[in-house]
Order: C-alpha cells, then sequence, then structure tokens
C-alpha cells in the first residue's frame, strides 16, 4: 500500500514527526555509561503515553521476527544493527548505541533512529560510521524531490555509503510510512537511478541509512528480533520520516 497524504493529514505527521525527534534527543541527553536498556525502554513508553501517542512497536509482529516485539523502541548496540530488542544490559564507556523509534499520534505514524557513542571513549572508526550515515542520510533526503524516483534516493545514499568504503545490505532499508509504520515504497540503501515509484507531493518515506564496518551479511539473534552483524563488527544507523512537498523534501522528525 502508498498513500499521498493529504493536507491535514500532513499536519498531523508533522506533529508525530516532532513527537519522535523530541523523544529521541530526550533519550540520547539521559543515557550514560551504567544505563540499563531496559530502563530507556520504559522511558520511552512513559513519555509516548504521556503525549497521548501509540507505540507502533510493543504489539508489532513481522515475518522477519519472532512473535510480538514487546518493547517500545529499538536498542542496538555495537554490532547490532536493526530491530534491538531492549535487555537486561547495563552500556559501558564507549559502546556503540542505536536508538530507532517508530510512535502514531493522530492516526499517522513516524519513524526516526540515531547512532552515539555512550560516555568518553569514542573509537575514531566508529565515528566515521556514524558520520557516513548521516551523509548518506543527506544525499538521499536531497535526492527526495516531486517527479525523482525512488531509485534515485537509493543512488544517492548507496553513492555515500560505497565511497566511505562500507558494504551495503539491501535486505532492510527506509520505508513509505503513514498510518502504518511500514507501507511501500521499499527504498534500498542503494539502487539504480531512474528506476521504481515516482514521488508525489504527500508521500511520506522513512529513509534510513545503516551499515556494518565490514559486511553486508546479518545473523539473527537468540531473542528472534535483534540483527546483528555476522562478524561482530559495530554498525551504525541513521534515519528521518520526511514529506514530499512541492517545493521539496521536508524532514519531519527533527525536534523542536
Amino acid at each position: 500500500m502508498i498513500e499521498i497524504l493529504d493536507t491535514r493529514e500532513l499536519a498531523q505527521a508533522k506533529q508525530t514527526g516532532a513527537l519522535v525527534g523530541g523523544i529521541l534527543q530526550d533519550l540520547k541527553s539521559r543515557t550514560a555509561v551504567g544505563t540499563n536498556l531496559l530502563d530507556i525502554d520504559q522511558w520511552t513508553k512513559e513519555l509516548i503515553l504521556g503525549a497521548g501517542a501509540q507505540s507502533c512497536y510493543v504489539d508489532y509482529e513481522a515475518s522477519f521476527g519472532r512473535g510480538p516485539f514487546g518493547h517500545y523502541i529499538c536498542t542496538a548496540v555495537n554490532d547490532a544493527v536493526l530491530h534491538g530488542k531492549p535487555s537486561d544490559y547495563k552500556l559501558a564507556d564507549g559502546d556503540l548505541l542505536t536508538l530507532d523509534l517508530a510512535v502514531s499520534l493522530g492516526g499517522i505514524a513516524a519513524d526516526a533512529a540515531i547512532s552515539f557513542v555512550v560516555g568518553e571513549t569514542a573509537a575514531p572508526e566508529d565515528l566515521a560510521m556514524i558520520d557516513a550515515t548521516r551523509r548518506a542520510l543527506e544525499a538521499g533526503i536531497a535526492a527526495a524531490v516531486p517527479d525523482a524516483r525512488v531509485g534515485d534516493i537509493s543512488r544517492a545514499i548507496g553513492t555515500v555509503l560505497s565511497a566511505a568504503g562500507y558494504p551495503i545490505n539491501t535486505e532492510f532499508g527506509g520505508h513509505g510510512i503513514g498510518s502504518t509504520m511500514h507501507q511501500d515504497p521499499h527504498v534500498a540503501n542503494t539502487g539504480r537511478p531512474g528506476r521504481g515509484y515516482k514521488l508525489r507531493p504527500g508521500l511520506l518515506l522513512a529513509l534510513e541509512p545503516w551499515v556494518m564496518q565490514d559486511t553486508a551479511e546479518l545473523v539473527t539473534d537468540e531473542d528472534g528480533w535483534t540483527l546483528r552483524s555476522v562478524t561482530g563488527c559495530r554498525t551504525a544507523h541513521t534515519e528521518h520520516t520526511i514529506a514530499i512537498t512541492a517545493d521539496g523534501p521536508e524532514i519531519l522528525t527533527l525536534p523542536k
């Protein structure tokens, strides 16, 4: 399903996006060495419910997961990169943490992710990898103009990631979003320009460049959800929900 939102729905999408961006920044500011991932999940629950919103994750079931996700946020640490299921783990200095959050408010969902290093010890290669995903996201957003194709976004993202030397997995990537969290079109993190769905004003896309340092192959954790690098290497993931408008792309998940 591909949804094209009307003016009222786009206004609501902006509210949802601002909520998601604000929660992620709040969580980042609270997170420190010794923070338990389950505490981050509890803080997220309180922030979502306190805003009168609904989690897109807690009851979510998918073919690539085992049973309902059961938590309010994805917390991926070090070699984990996607669908990180919160566990009883206390963060250590130098851990590379990704927080991925999707929320629905007023019937419209928004989705975003941030990666950052916890504590004071940040390996240069971790910071470079995070920066590459941020730059790839910027390139993908810049390509998301009316009448462009999904393949133009994929090519823009992939060009940055490949130039930075990272292998690219195409099983999981960006996606349409609207009244539900995951919709068509799929937006791979590399692709051919001029191919795929033509972008129209009113379309929402969640763009999410993610990489693993030395592999493109994933393995599923014993929890049935968390996806890790098969080699145990570090990972990074950056995501925004954007709206296609007549004037170009608008980022919705920036905090106010």
